[in-house]
């Protein structure tokens, strides 16, 4: 899997009870309202759609997405957000990108520093940590049955513009250019092949590898992120 897994930690699983499916609604709702902001129509807006394939992912209700966008575009009072991107470093010297969104930067970096702090990691400088990774979309797709043939979703995805395509245990990653992420998904949806997943994400040009005790401090970490209701996504360059 080449460190998939890892490379992007939160949200990562469905929901395993209420409390946790509140808060993924909660972290979606806010991405859909951002992305809104360009345009409410997600034929038009290739950020809204993304943002709006992922909630459906979760199961969220489609009265929530239609609530986030009309937020979005001004339809409904809501909250002022914004897009963050933190740098870091975290157990082992991996290196971190943490994306949020928040109504409040400044609270928001505070409770991430702290959190680093308490689980063997630091927050870092801008630039210190992005240099390590590339943005690319990345679209995951269902192959928990084994029935997929390697040679010809291969064929497929590269000739649609694929980049990378990464064989993982019942998933198969496929990476794209940030410009060609819809067109490639489009392409496989056409083919009928069960997408779970499609977003633009940083994937690390070189993974490291550090100790299983650094690993579980690192998985403490990536949960304690998590729970920060700001916190969308956590990239790093961990290697399975």
């Amino acid at each position: 899997m080449s460190g998939h897994s890892h490379a992007k930690t939160v949200m990562a699983t469905k929901m395993a009870n209420a409390a946790k499916k509140g808060k993924i609604f909660s972290k979606m709702g806010r991405l859909i309202t951002i992305a809104a902001k360009d345009g409410g129509d997600p034929n038009k807006n290739s950020k809204l759609k993304a943002a709006i394939d992922q909630a459906k992912s979760f199961d969220m209700p489609k009265e929530n997405i239609d609530r986030a966008i009309k937020k979005g575009t001004g339809e409904l009072a809501g909250e002022s957000l914004e897009e963050v991107i933190f740098e870091g470093f975290g157990p082992g010297g991996i290196a971190l990108i943490i994306e949020g969104i928040t109504d409040n930067t400044n609270r928001t970096l505070s409770e991430v520093k702290v959190t680093l702090n308490q689980n063997n990691g630091k927050l870092a400088g801008e630039g210190a940590v992005k240099w390590m990774f590339e943005r690319k979309g990345d679209i995951v797709i269902n192959n928990e049955d084994k029935t997929i043939n390697k040679d010809e979703f291969e064929l497929t995805a590269i000739d649609a513009g694929a980049d990378d395509i990464q064989w993982g245990d019942g998933e198969i990653y496929v990476y794209t250019k940030p410009e060609d992420l819809e067109k490639v998904k489009k392409t496989l949806e056409e083919k009928e092949f069960k997408i779970e997943s499609s977003s633009l994400s940083f994937i690390a040009k070189e993974e490291v590898e550090i100790t299983e005790r650094e690993k579980e401090q690192s998985e403490k970490l990536f949960e304690a992120l998590d729970e920060n209701d700001a916190v969308n996504n956590v990239y790093n360059n961990l290697k399975n």
